[in-house]
């Protein structure tokens, strides 16, 4: 079994595409600070050929059952790694988050403020989470869009939302506001937003996108992700377009039903690829898959998140994307509609997704995922595209071998400054 160097910092993964699946908080931001002029430092570093090989070699010392773990990012329920829960015991047959990590050998975890009571605490959660990952160091994410999707509001910076951002038309500020945002989740140990939100909200009904992204000029849109995107790799953390094909002409809100947008392809190429363009042109890390039908895009009547011609045909062979591709919380009603919780896991690995964020029932995905490997429905060769997808991440962001250790003494310096709270400020002036 390959072990890790060191034991304490740690991606975590808190949240659901749409900002559900395990309660969103509602903020409206209020101060902030101006960070320094924006650096041109690409988001996601390219890996050299000796990086390569690290990943290969990691890979290579993982077993069938650890490669499967890789992929999943569940919500795991206490404030320490070990917390004793019932809710863990009941969901996951195991007591603490540590033990969980364990028995399923994860590849990330996610946080929502059930997790969070104060700074202290998180960087100990953080950094214990990490200590229970023997194989590789964590991902560890959350939502921290900022205003009306902010896990973490309790302890940061209350930086306004996309939509406030979007209005200033500037462009540097969207990187600003994301690199010193990116900065606060590091100093806790977390080092993967879910954000950006890549959607263009073109239908004023849209019951779950709305003020959540930065407006409805597909062009604009565009400009103010890849500065968000460069913002994150400013801050050396990674993040995630979402909620790919897009998510802004709707008017039901996935979490609770299966939206369906009756885009042609042209309209989908005029109206809500040129964000996810911009995006990966920009080196983002992560791309979020939504739960929504996009029959002109693909007319099987199956969401996106479990469609190989949108994540596989469009993201991969048409954009040209590399990286990660997430699902959206596999615990929200618009994926579980035709397929049980095992199913669709299944499916979403064979559809083109690599983290499998937020199943139902773990257990069952965990095992459905594994025997579809073992029985072939799954290639070995398929499992590994994904897990090599994830190694590389964790390799270009500092993770592979060794997790950095999050300081509660430097998380207290850096979040809520006043550097930070007076660039809140300037956005809003």
């Amino acid at each position: 079994m390959l072990r890790r160097i060191g034991t304490t910092g740690l991606l975590v993964i808190a949240l659901t595409a749409c900002g559900g699946g395990g309660g969103s908080a509602e903020v409206e931001p209020t101060g902030g600070k101006a960070a320094p002029p924006a650096q041109t430092t690409p988001a996601a570093p390219a890996t050299t050929p000796a990086q390569q090989s690290a990943v290969a070699r990691v890979l290579a010392g993982l077993s069938v059952e650890e490669k499967v773990g890789q992929l999943f990012m569940p919500v795991l329920y206490g404030t320490a790694a070990d917390t004793v829960s019932g809710e863990n015991q009941a969901r996951y047959a195991a007591r603490t988050p540590a033990k969980v990590i364990e028995k399923y050998h994860l590849g990330g975890v996610i946080l929502f403020p059930q997790n969070v009571k104060s700074v202290g605490q998180v960087v100990g959660l953080t950094n214990g989470l990490q200590r229970a990952s023997k194989e590789v160091p964590l991902l560890v994410g959350t939502d921290q869009e900022n205003g009306l999707v902010s896990r973490m509001s309790a302890l940061m910076t209350d930086f306004p939302g996309a939509a406030e951002i979007g209005a200033t038309k500037d462009t540097a500020l969207s990187r600003e506001v994301a690199k010193a945002t990116g900065e606060e989740l590091r100093a806790l140990g977390v080092n993967l937003d879910f954000a950006p939100v890549a959607d263009v909200n073109v239908n004023p009904r849209n019951p779950v996108i709305g003020r959540r992204a930065f407006g409805d000029d597909p062009q604009k849109v565009a400009k103010m992700v890849a500065a968000a995107v460069k913002g994150f790799g400013d801050a050396k953390i990674a993040a995630a377009a979402k909620h790919f094909p897009g998510h802004g002409d709707t008017t039901v809100d996935s979490h609770t039903g299966l939206p369906v947008i009756r885009h042609s392809r042209s309209e989908w190429e005029r109206i809500d690829a040129p964000p996810f363009k911009a995006a990966i042109g920009a080196g983002v890390d992560v791309v979020m898959s939504a739960h929504l039908v996009f029959p002109k895009l693909d007319p099987s009547g199956d969401p996106a998140t479990l469609s190989k011609p949108i994540l596989t045909g469009l993201l991969r062979d048409k954009l040209g994307f590399k990286g990660v591709v997430s699902t959206d919380a596999l615990n929200m009603a618009g994926v579980r509609k035709k397929y049980n919780d095992g199913e669709i896991a299944v499916r979403a690995v064979l559809a083109g997704a690599d983290l499998l964020l937020m199943p139902n029932d773990l257990p069952k995905a965990y095992d459905a995922v594994l025997a579809a490997v073992k029985s072939g429905r799954i290639s070995k060769a398929r499992l590994d595209q994904s897990v090599t997808r994830l190694l590389t991440l964790k390799q270009a962001r500092g993770l592979l071998t060794e997790a950095p250790v999050a300081s509660a003494e430097r998380a207290a310096e850096v979040l809520r400054s006043s550097e930070h709270r007076k660039l809140a400020a300037r956005v809003r002036d």
